[in-house]
Parts: C-alpha cells; sequence; structure tokens
C-alpha cells in the first residue's frame, strides 16, 4: 500500500489548484507507485500568505511550548516508525533496516532543537555610555526548505526542527521522488500540534515551485540540501530579495589509511559505509587513499565485502543493497564505471548492471585500483556505488591529495597514532573530519561544509542560529 501524497497548506491536506498529478516511480521495478499534487504558482502564492498569517503567531509562542510541539512530533515519528520507513524504502530503494534507522536520526533532531527552543537566551552588556545593551535573538521569518532525495525524512527534519524551535514558519519542498515519505512526516508535524500555517508541504516539479518561492520577498530565509549547480542558482536568486540561506551541497569524501591502522578491519568498515544507500550519501567516502604498506589486504578485504553484497528489494529482509533512486543516476554511475575502466585503471570487482536484473536501477557494487588522479572519478562526486582505491608512500602527498578538490564537506582517516590524527584533523580541509570513524552526524553537533559543499550548519546550537536575527536595544535612563 502507497501512502497518497498531498499538499498541506494552511493546516488543510488538499490538491493542486490545477489539479495536475504526477507519477512516483518505484526504483526497485520501475513501475508506477502512485501519484502526487504537483504544485504551482497558485499554491506557492496560497502556502505563502499562509505561513505569514503562522509566523505572526507561532513567533509568539513561548519557547517552552515550542518545545513542547517538537517533542510531540518526535512521538509520533516514533508511533509512525515503521510506515515512515516503508514509504522510504518505496521510494528511493533503500533496505527497509536502513530505513527504520534513518527515522530514528530525524526524531532526534526534535528532541534536540526542542530543548534548543527552550534556551534561547540573550545577552547583556554595560554601556560605556551608560545603561545597558541588550542583545536578543528573533526569528527571521518565513523559511523555504529544499531537500534532495537520498535521506528525505532526515533532511527535511533537520530544517523543520530548528526552524520550528526559532519561532519561524517553513515551507517545505521535498524531492518529486519521495512525496509520500514526506507526505507522512508533515503529517506527524500536524499531529504533534504544529499551528495552522507553520509548517507547509508542496509537492511537485522544482521548476514550478521554486521560482516562485525565490521571488516571494516574504521569504526570508532558505534552506538547501543538493547539488553545488543548483546552490549556486539559489545562490543568485536569493541575491535579488536578499534572502538568509543556508547550503549543504556536494562533497567529494578523501579516506586516508595509515600504514598503522587494522588494513582488514578498515577495509570492511570502509566499504560497508561506501555502499550504504547505494552510495548515495553526501558524505559517503569516495576516495581511498591508502599506504603501500597495507594497501594490498585493505583492497582485499573491501572487495570481499562489495562482493558480500545482496542486491534486490528493499523490502526483502536478505537485502543489503538496493537500487539507485533514479534512471538518470544509474545511467551516470554506469557511464562514469566505463569511463574510469577506459582511463587506465583497473577493475577490482563490479563495474555492470546486475545479471538477470532486467527492471530497477540497480548496479553493481563497483571497486578500481590505479585510478589516475585527473580522472573524473577522483573530481567528481560519484554518488552512486563506484568506488577508487589508490596507494600512497608519503603522509604530505596524501593529504595534498585529499585536498586536491573545491569540496569540503567530510573527509576521514585511519591511524592509531594520535600525534598523526591531530594533524590530520588539522590539515585535511573540510568542514567535518572523522577519525578512526564515519559517525559524523548528529543531532547535538553541527553538520555542514566549507568552499564548494555549501555554508551555515545544520545539527548543534549552531544551526537554530541560522534562523534568527539578532537585535541591540540600548536602555538609557530617561
Amino acid at each position: 500500500m502507497y501512502h497518497p501524497p498531498a499538499l498541506l497548506i494552511d493546516g488543510v491536506w488538499r490538491e493542486a489548484a490545477s489539479g495536475r498529478r504526477m507519477a512516483v516511480i518505484n526504483p526497485a521495478n520501475e513501475e508506477v507507485l502512485g501519484e502526487a499534487p504537483a504544485a504551482g504558482a497558485a499554491d506557492v502564492q496560497a502556502a505563502v500568505a499562509a505561513a505569514e498569517a503562522g509566523f505572526r503567531r507561532w513567533r509568539q509562542t513561548h519557547g517552552w511550548e515550542r518545545g513542547k510541539v517538537l517533542r510531540a512530533i518526535a512521538r509520533r515519528m516514533e508511533a509512525r516508525r515503521d510506515e515512515l520507513a516503508r514509504a522510504l524504502s518505496l521510494e528511493i530503494g533503500r533496505p527497509l533496516s536502513q530505513s527504520a534507522a534513518e527515522v530514528q536520526i530525524a526524531l532526534e533532531q526534535f528532541d534536540w532543537f526542542a530543548g534548543e527552543a527552550e534556551r534561547l537566551f540573550g545577552e547583556t552588556i554595560a554601556s560605556r555610555q551608560g545603561g545597558q545593551l541588550l542583545v536578543t535573538h528573533e526569528p527571521v521569518g518565513i523559511a523555504a526548505a529544499f531537500t534532495a532525495w537520498n535521506f528525505p525524512i532526515n533532511l527535511l527534519a533537520r530544517k523543520i526542527a530548528p526552524a520550528l524551535a526559532a519561532g519561524c514558519a517553513i515551507i517545505c519542498r521535498p524531492s518529486e521522488q519521495a512525496p509520500a515519505t514526506a507526505t507522512i512526516l508533515l503529517e506527524c508535524c500536524v499531529e504533534g500540534g504544529a499551528p495552522a500555517g507553520v509548517v507547509q508541504l508542496l509537492t511537485g516539479k522544482a521548476a514550478e515551485i521554486v521560482p516562485a518561492i525565490m521571488a516571494a520577498p516574504a521569504v526570508r530565509k532558505i534552506s538547501l540540501t543538493g547539488s553545488t549547480a543548483v546552490g549556486r542558482r539559489l545562490l543568485a536568486a536569493a541575491a535579488e530579495t536578499v534572502k538568509r540561506c543556508s547550503m549543504e551541497l556536494g562533497g567529494h569524501s578523501p579516506v586516508i589509511v595509515c600504514e598503522d591502522a587494522d588494513a582488514e578491519a578498515v577495509g570492511r568498515l570502509c566499504a560497508q559505509f561506501k555502499f550504504r544507500n547505494a552510495g548515495q550519501v553526501c558524505i559517503s567516502p569516495s576516495r581511498f587513499y591508502v599506504h603501500e604498506a597495507v594497501a594490498e589486504r585493505f583492497s582485499a578485504a573491501f572487495v570481499a565485502f562489495a562482493r558480500g553484497l545482496s542486491l534486490g528489494d528493499p523490502l526483502q529482509e536478505a537485502t543489503t543493497m538496493g537500487p539507485l533512486a533514479t534512471r538518470k543516476q544509474l545511467e551516470r554511475v554506469e557511464a562514469l564505471s566505463a569511463e574510469t575502466a577506459a582511463s587506465g585503471a583497473k577493475l577490482l570487482c563490479g563495474g555492470r548492471r546486475p545479471a538477470g536484473r532486467n527492471k530497477g536501477y540497480f548496479f553493481e557494487p563497483t571497486v578500481f585500483a590505479e585510478v589516475p588522479d585527473g580522472a573524473r572519478l577522483m573530481r567528481e562526486e560519484p554518488f552512486g556505488p563506484v568506488a577508487p582505491i589508490n596507494v600512497f608512500s608519503d603522509l604530505d602527498a596524501a593529504i595534498a591529495r585529499a585536498n586536491a578538490t573545491d569540496y569540503g564537506l567530510a573527509a576521514y582517516a585511519f591511524t592509531g597514532s594520535l600525534e598523526r590524527a591531530q594533524r590530520l584533523s588539522r590539515e585535511l580541509h573540510s568542514g567535518m573530519v572523522g577519525l578512526n570513524t564515519f559517525a559524523i552526524a548528529h543531532a547535538e553537533a553541527p553538520f555542514g561544509g566549507i568552499d564548494q559543499s555549501g555554508m551555515g550548519r545544520e545539527g548543534g546550537r549552531q544551526a537554530i542560529h541560522d534562523y534568527l536575527n539578532v537585535k541591540l536595544s540600548h536602555f538609557m535612563a530617561a
């Protein structure tokens, strides 16, 4: 059973004003799952008007009361965990067990920011001219959230939770690939007590929705999770009405494996995280630089794990890797793999669509060695199950190669030396660095990148400030 997607405008679930709908495709078998409303400019106009009214009410709600609503949303997500996970697996093809884990990660955002709503303290400063300087925070206004399909629950939660905690209203435009998942999440928001107009949902094509949102002066803040190319276009559009922007964009995360690392254990761990969600993760490890002393053992463990993955229906318990989410992404990964093979790289496993699968956007877990540094796979984010393993002998050179990209989202390193780990933390040019771990995404910690990987942070106490204006008041005796 496919949960019917719908628009949420001013607290009412409805169809698009035009009556138009769009098909949603199951990536595991290429069949139509169902249809979703295709919102247009008229729906955007209605959503903005409702958000203006909702914001006026919500900004006056005390932080303690906003916190209660956020916690209630988290509890509704817990109650509907299985439903959310199933919708996610159907729409993007991730194995069901991994989808359930995303629900848990996402609801933690609401629990964390419930506390932040209660702790929006100002600051008092003694003025040199006499009196007091009072620094306070106010919600920036209406926010808009634009999210990708790879983590359709958590990406929205990362934007909705801090926006509501700050006192903002938010209009959500999720990926057209995952409208049912977004609908269920927004149902949890309504069930948790979010007032009409405070949280709204517009499903449909980006080209029909985003320009109208960007042109609306009442929308004061946007938050995007998407590609760097899309981020550049939205930044240019935001300049027209001087909207505040948070951008979580692409990455191309390097991994440095030093000679004192446990080669076999690290090889298995790297493969596990590389092929999670079929490699469609912005912080996925995607370039591996392995010391020559341990490269052979690392590669053997990595390839063995890749070959042991079971591709199939994401709803089946035995499946450990599902399909890519879209045909476009499958064709891109297939072309990238063929191009890498033609560059002279050595294919260790995979490199093709699985034999016997005529339906679904499946691609085998693929591993290359000896990939030229100039190859496209080393320069562009693969966003798929294709991994390059290269060898190094000098750590300085490995760090230089790791940093030789315009991206700066995440980087990783494995070493048994504390001194070396501290050096890698300092010298890897990235917004986040995992030392002997891939666990860098936490509700209580800032998540985000630098350079072409974006600006702003999601998670942690830093995130809520992207949804707040700072006001200074100078009090003098009359």
